[in-house]
């Protein structure tokens, strides 16, 4: 399996887990979008879509944040136009930032709700700034995803302090496991 990482906002640091990941992850890659701190959204999915359309194999998009919000809209927009990539067996949502209410990222609003056409995993914290926990489950039900609880991690992000983020691998492990 091939993984491709999707950052959110300001890109993922060297202390974020999505780092780690890029890392130590077996044929990872990761995406690079243009402008990190002020995103746009049809720049941001159109570069994930010209990031899709060189991968090679099986892979599963592992998100976090406004990477998970243009990941889903990639996705239906995709769906939409009967343009999806066979190769894409899943999707691992971090932490998705809810554009409905993030001032900063109000461009991207509103949220996408459309069901999801591959296998979904979104892992939400109880304690996000970004999106309540009933959010992420009410758009986990949306998307027709699977949802984990992480518990009380913030936004799952270098914040935490997560290093590598062991819990994540295990729920990425065991949504990989149902595909």
């Amino acid at each position: 399996m091939n993984y491709l990482i999707v950052p959110g906002l300001n890109n993922s640091g060297p202390s974020h887990w999505q780092s780690f990941w890029a890392k130590s992850l077996p044929n990872a890659s990761r995406v690079y979008q243009r402008c990190w701190d002020k995103p746009q959204k049809e720049e941001w999915v159109a570069t994930l879509d010209e990031t899709v359309k060189q991968l090679k194999g099986d892979t599963i998009l592992v998100s976090h944040s406004l990477g998970s919000v243009t990941t889903v809209f990639w996705l239906l927009r995709a769906q939409e136009r009967r343009e999806l990539p066979a190769n894409i067996k899943g999707v691992f949502l971090v932490a998705p930032a809810d554009t409905d209410v993030v001032e900063s990222i109000s461009n991207f609003a509103p949220m996408p709700t459309g069901k999801l056409p591959v296998p979904s995993c979104i892992v939400g914290s109880e304690n996000d700034p970004y999106m309540t926990f009933a959010r992420a489950e009410f758009f986990a039900k949306s998307w027709g995803g699977k949802l984990f609880n992480a518990g009380t991690l913030g936004h799952i992000n270098s914040d935490s302090n997560l290093g590598e983020w062991e819990q994540g691998r295990k729920f990425l492990a065991e949504f990989e496991r149902s595909l």
